[in-house]
């Protein structure tokens, strides 16, 4: 770990990137565009989202945080960084922009960095990449959820 930052400075610094890209969502609510749209019957309920989004962040934060500390500033540390900014643009995209096709596409990158910060964080902190598996099954949801809302409408 970089010894300019103690190690709860690190946690709350990682806690605060993520927090940031948990605001896009709130910056991009859904509305009555999304409402409007054709969904399928295994859409969950809107207030499930924000449920399992904080349980997720809050996991998100940990598992980067865990790798930085053994690793620094690694090739692990940067996938999860690119993964919270496709993260924090999906919202923009999908609830302001309306792009169904290019939030599916973003979603996509998303899953690869998902995918790819499990496989490089188990070798450094298998408890990391453990805590990204419920995101990666969450994110495989949502992709289907997105390629459905995209086909349908």
């Amino acid at each position: 770990m970089p010894q300019f930052l103690s190690e709860y400075q690190s946690l709350i610094a990682f806690f605060g990137c993520v927090f940031c890209a948990a605001i896009t969502g709130a910056l991009f609510p859904t509305g009555p565009w999304y409402e409007a749209l054709t969904k399928p019957w295994w859409t969950p309920p809107n207030w499930l989202f924000p449920i399992a989004w904080l349980i997720l962040y809050v996991m998100i934060a940990i598992a980067g945080w865990l790798v930085w500390k053994a690793d620094g500033l690694g090739p692990a540390v940067i996938v999860w960084g690119i993964g919270l900014a496709l993260n924090a643009a999906w919202s923009w995209i999908m609830f302001d922009r309306h792009q169904i096709g290019w939030a599916l596409v973003d979603l996509i990158g998303m899953w690869i960095s998902i995918a790819a910060f499990i496989w490089l964080a188990l070798p450094i902190n298998a408890t990391a990449a453990y805590l990204f598996m419920p995101y990666l099954v969450w994110v495989s949801y949502a992709g289907a959820l997105n390629f459905w809302i995209w086909r349908n409408n």
